[in-house]
C-alpha cells in the first residue's frame, strides 16, 4: 500500500526512529538498516568535525553503529530521533580513543631509545678500504730508496726513536732525520699521484 501511495502522490508516513529502534530491539535488521541509512551521513559529517580526518571518521562512525546494534535492546530513545544517542555514544567513543591515543604515546615516550646498530657491510668496506690504503702505502714505502725506506719503515711503522734509528742503522741521528723528512715528502708525492 505504502508504494502505491507513494506512486500516486499521497504522502507516505515516514516510520519515525523509537518505533524503527524498537523494531531493531526485538531483531529486525531491515528497521536497524533504515535507521544507519537516515543517519549514517549525519553521524559521518560529525565525527568528521570530531576528528578532523574522513578515515577516523568512518571508523569512529562505524564504531558507533556496532555498539547501537549491541545495545539496541538496552536503550529506549527519549525523542523520536536517534541521532542525539549515536551523537552522544560517537562522542564517547572519540575521547576513549583520545585518552588512549594519549596513554600510548607516553608509554612509548618511556621505552628507550634502541641504540643504533652499525651495519656489518659498513665495517666490512672500510676494512677493505683500510687495507686497500694500506696496500698503497705499503707499496709506495718499498719504492723509496733504500736508505729512506729503513729509516721509514723503523720510525713511521714501528715507531722507534730517532736516537735508536740510528743506532740501529750505524748512522747519525742527523741523517735519519733527513732520510725521514725526505722519505715523508717522497710519500706524500707518491700517495697524492695515485
Amino acid at each position: 500500500m505504502s508504494s502505491l501511495a507513494s506512486e500516486v502522490g499521497v504522502p507516505v508516513e515516514k516510520t519515525g526512529d523509537r518505533e524503527l529502534w524498537a523494531r531493531a530491539a526485538g531483531g529486525d535488521e531491515g528497521a536497524f538498516s533504515e535507521l544507519f541509512e537516515r543517519h549514517a551521513e549525519a553521524l559521518w559529517n560529525y565525527t568528521y568535525r570530531l576528528t578532523g580526518s574522513w578515515s577516523s571518521a568512518e571508523d569512529l562512525a562505524s564504531t558507533t553503529f556496532l555498539i547501537a546494534w549491541r545495545r539496541r535492546a538496552e536503550v529506549t530513545l527519549v525523542r523520536d530521533s536517534a541521532l542525539p544517542w549515536l551523537y552522544t555514544v560517537a562522542a564517547n567513543v572519540a575521547r576513549d580513543e583520545h585518552r588512549g591515543a594519549r596513554r600510548r604515546l607516553r608509554l612509548l615516550r618511556k621505552i628507550p631509545a634502541q641504540p643504533a646498530v652499525s651495519d656489518h657491510a659498513d665495517s666490512v668496506a672500510e676494512k677493505i678500504d683500510g687495507q686497500r690504503r694500506l696496500g698503497r702505502v705499503a707499496e709506495a714505502v718499498r719504492s723509496l730508496p733504500k736508505s729512506q725506506r729503513e729509516v721509514v719503515e723503523l720510525c713511521l711503522a714501528a715507531e722507534v726513536s730517532i736516537a735508536d734509528a740510528a743506532e740501529l742503522l750505524g748512522i747519525a741521528e742527523v741523517t735519519v732525520r733527513a732520510h725521514l723528512s725526505r722519505g715523508r715528502a717522497r710519500l706524500r708525492t707518491l700517495l697524492e699521484e695515485k
